[in-house]
């Protein structure tokens, strides 16, 4: 492999320095739903990301995939930056990463027009993945342990969270794009739902002193996913992460 373990958790160091790394308390993001996978070959190597949540600023929910690996595949070309150094400049800063943004949900004829934080009073319906879904019942609410600031009209994020818990499949990524920076060698050895995050809103705070990358990164380098064995609680969901959203 090309890499070691070290040289695994200095990319995802520098990827938090320059921030890039998955922040589940990004103050402009409330957070629903994440997902971590590993991939693996002889010679390469690749952790994806996968953050699904609502930003008031970006209007509609969507999917954030990171991909940091050895080799990424570009989704990104000279084209479009405004010039080649530019392009030259992306390239150095992020040699080991790519990100691509997903919307499984397909419209926003559901989110109230008057203020783009609430659904809309009337909403019934929603486009998921190219299919409509039913908006969430009061009781779906309830079970996804969501306590609506208020039920008739819920906020979006509260909508995002109650979706994850019912369709968390629909709203993270299809193999297709969360493999899409990666090299086709790559094979996936490791599908995490849960796990320990760093809080690397803190500047101090550095993937390399997490117990869950310190493993993974010895998994991918030795072949051996057996020893990922966390002592620490899991933590990505996204109740654990309050100061999500609250910019």
């Amino acid at each position: 492999m090309k890499h070691g373990a070290s040289d695994i958790l200095n990319v995802l160091d520098d990827a938090a320095r320059n921030f890039v790394f998955p922040m589940l308390d990004n103050g402009y993001v409330y957070p629903a739903a994440a997902r971590l996978s590993l991939f693996r070959s002889p010679q390469d190597w690749g952790l994806v990301f996968e953050t699904f949540g609502f930003s008031p600023r970006a209007g509609l929910p969507d999917l954030l995939v990171t991909t940091f690996s050895s080799a990424p595949v570009r989704s990104k070309t000279a084209a479009d930056f405004v010039n080649s150094d530019a392009f030259t400049s992306y390239i150095g800063l992020h040699q080991f990463d790519e990100q691509a943004f997903y919307y499984p949900i397909e419209d926003d004829d559901w989110i109230n027009p008057d203020d783009g934080e609430t659904v809309r009073l009337d909403a019934q319906l929603f486009s998921l993945r190219g299919r409509a879904v039913s908006m969430p019942s009061a009781r779906d609410y309830i079970e996804a342990a969501i306590i609506c600031e208020n039920v008739s009209q819920p906020l979006v994020f509260e909508f995002c969270r109650t979706l994850a818990h019912l369709n968390r499949d629909a709203i993270l990524a299809t193999v297709a794009e969360r493999t899409a920076n990666l090299l086709p060698d790559l094979q996936c050895v490791l599908v995490l739902d849960d796990w320990y995050h760093p809080d690397v809103v803190d500047p101090d705070v550095l993937p390399s002193q997490n117990e869950t990358f310190q493993q993974l990164a010895h998994a991918l380098v030795s072949d051996d996913i057996s020893t990922y064995k966390p002592q620490k609680r899991a933590n990505t969901h996204w109740s654990n992460w309050p100061d999500g959203g609250t910019l």
